[in-house]
């Protein structure tokens, strides 16, 4: 290229040619794309030993080459090339191995040269490569990227003195600007700011970051996490907001969970030894406790296992796999005074492969409670805490309301009971076999008693801490409306078309605020109601109907509803008459124009808010009266 330095050249397609001087180009055509080789002509020898004895740094040929694209005479895209030989340069070079250093965010800027893609060679057009020559800088001056990409991450702050010229700032603005260095930028660390860990195997023990602190030798307190005589977390794997199951989640104090997690035979570790060995933090100083392990067999393996290929051999080598660990934790104050390990094996094939749905469970129990039933709240309920119900038709009158967790293909015969958990809204099913010449009799009277099954119970407890053995008190009465019938029959039956089948229930608890106890609220169960509702099954059919199972859906969902403690006083006519003082209808709202006086304001105690308004009244009272005028009417 001859044209002027700093500006790219405008390339000329009318005259197509592979050979320019001492390069010539070929074109591979490959998928969806055309490979691109230029090539130098091994005819001459343009370096020779003489020539570069005496500077052999310096490169003995240097030429750019423009490569343009074109179709029907007209250039579609080019590709801006700088060749630089040096004497006694190989094609066989070693790339360095050295490990790039990544800068600290906090003080200089992460990506400082974005466009800079090729490491050890010049990006053209990226003004900012630190590997760009002067020369080599010189063909595209005038063509650098701008912007983020081109390397401006941190630009100037317009509070700065220095972008006053060349923004034309308003002339108060030397007043306030800030006098600071540009490579102070208030744009370091804004975003990302992180730390780069290893990655450690799962283990029961995760070391701290170096700048956090044990507190634990002066107890525990509610959420902190628990620690191990070595400084680390004691971990239990757990389920994050993601869903996904983390290894390493420490415990917290106080805090129960019961998860499921499912886990690759083939990657599975054994790993209830740290639990063995493990000695935990009990809160005070010096103190130790070593967790108590007990052992179990699981009764059916294959409940947990879901298996996804056929064993090769039949060899005899098996193994053991923990299918369930629960956790009991006795605390006393703020201090651990024991725990309880309580791990459920299975025994396997050494070569199974598949799925395993592990369980874990973490329960703190008072240090001188015993084994009595648990209670959801006290006295109110407590999110999250299983709804008490009470069956008062069976000796064992203790139960609780239920709803299906299904595993597997779904299917109901396989289905699980979870408990239902209060303040939580949920919906769950499962999947029933039915064939084309299905009894409707049958089908209505099966998905009813599925239905039932997760209701059997007559009574609701009011508050988390209703006795069982007093059904007086605070136990309320389900009410059952339209209740399913499965005796009744359509006159005309069709094979594989049933009129009203129960296919979902309806879950309905009504609960309000009962007070508080020390500032916290409490809630209570006012009236619980189970519906059922019905539809229409009819076989699908493909292009023919094959005598097969078809699979019929029935689900069940509960509905927590927040209802009052009172009636909210009624609309006053003027009210109602005159909307644009509602608040809730217009963007003005004048009855909140003194917000922090008014009923509205929740933040304080009504008479505080009273008090504070009364002083900050007196104050401008006062200011009032040592203003100019009262003094110039005193002095007259």
């Amino acid at each position: 290229l001859q044209d002027q330095e700093g500006l790219l050249p405008v390339p000329a397609c009318g005259v197509l040619t592979n050979e320019t001087g001492d390069w010539s180009l070929t074109v591979t055509p490959a998928v969806n794309a055309l490979e691109v080789t230029v090539r130098l002509k091994r005819g001459r020898q343009r370096c020779s030993s003489n020539e570069t004895e005496s500077s052999s740094e310096s490169p003995c040929m240097v030429q750019a080459l423009l490569v343009s694209a074109s179709r029907n005479s007209s250039c579609l895209a080019h590709l801006l090339i700088r060749v630089e030989i040096y004497a006694n340069s190989s094609l066989a070079h070693n790339a360095s191995e050295n490990v790039t250093v990544i800068p600290n965010q906090v003080y200089q800027p992460l990506g400082p040269c974005p466009c800079n893609l090729t490491a050890g060679a010049c990006d053209v057009r990226c003004c900012c490569d630190q590997e760009c020559s002067s020369d080599l800088t010189e063909l595209f001056r005038e063509a650098c990227f701008t912007g983020v990409f081109g390397g401006d991450v941190s630009p100037d702050s317009d509070h700065l003195c220095s972008v006053q010229e060349s923004r034309g700032a308003p002339g108060w603005f030397p007043f306030l600007c800030v006098q600071s260095s540009p490579a102070n930028s208030p744009f370091l660390g804004y975003f990302y700011h992180g730390s780069v860990s290893s990655q450690r195997r799962a283990s029961f023990r995760v070391h701290l970051r170096a700048d956090l602190r044990d507190r634990s030798d002066f107890g525990y307190k509610q959420g902190d996490p628990i620690m191990t005589v070595d400084k680390t977390y004691f971990t239990i794997p757990q389920v994050s907001l993601a869903g996904q199951c983390v290894q390493n989640a420490p415990v917290a104090f106080l805090h129960n969970f019961d998860v499921r997690c499912a886990t690759n035979l083939e990657a599975y570790q054994e790993q209830d030894g740290g639990v063995i060995h493990a000695k935990i933090k009990n809160g005070a100083v010096g103190g130790i406790v070593t967790p108590r392990v007990t052992y179990e067999e699981a009764a059916d393996p294959d409940a947990f296992i879901t298996r996804t290929g056929t064993l090769l051999s039949n060899e005899s080598a098996s193994r053991n796999v923990n299918v369930e660990e629960h956790y009991i934790f006795r605390w006393n104050n703020n201090t651990i005074s024991e725990i309880n390990v309580k791990i459920i094996r299975a025994e396997i094939n050494a070569h199974q492969k598949g799925i395993m749905t592990q369980r874990f469970t973490v329960k703190f129990l008072s240090y001188n409670s015993g084994e009595e039933k648990e209670f959801s709240g006290n006295p109110g309920y407590q999110l999250g805490k299983p709804v008490r119900a009470l069956d008062i038709n069976r000796m064992n009158n203790e139960t609780t309301l239920h709803l299906w967790q299904s595993a597997g293909r779904g299917l109901c015969t396989s289905a699980t009971f979870k408990p239902v958990l209060f303040g939580e809204d949920t919906l769950s099913g499962c999947l029933l076999e039915v064939g084309i010449h299905e009894n409707c009799t049958w089908l209505r009277e099966n998905a009813a008693e599925l239905l039932d099954s997760l209701v059997q119970a007559t009574h609701v407890a009011m508050r988390g801490n209703s006795n069982y053995s007093d059904p007086s008190d605070g136990w309320l009465e389900i009410i059952r409306a339209d209740a399913a019938d499965p005796g009744a029959a359509p006159p005309v039956s069709v094979h594989g078309l049933c009129a009203d089948v129960p296919a979902r229930l309806h879950i309905r608890i009504l609960f309000s605020d009962a007070g508080a106890v020390e500032g916290m609220t409490q809630h209570e169960i006012v009236g619980v109601e189970t519906r059922f509702s019905t539809v229409n099954w009819q076989f699908q059919c493909g292009l023919t109907c094959e005598d097969k199972a078809d699979l019929f859906p029935v689900s069940a969902s509960v509905q927590f509803i927040k209802i009052p403690a009172q009636l909210p006083r009624p609309l006053t006519r003027f009210q109602i008459n005159f909307t644009e003082y509602d608040c809730n209808r217009n963007e003005v709202c004048w009855p909140q124009l003194l917000y922090p006086l008014t009923r509205y304001y929740q933040g304080e105690p009504y008479s505080q808010c009273v008090a504070k308004g009364l002083l900050l009244a007196s104050f401008f009272i006062l200011a009032a009266l040592l203003s100019n005028p009262w003094t110039r009417t005193c002095k007259a």
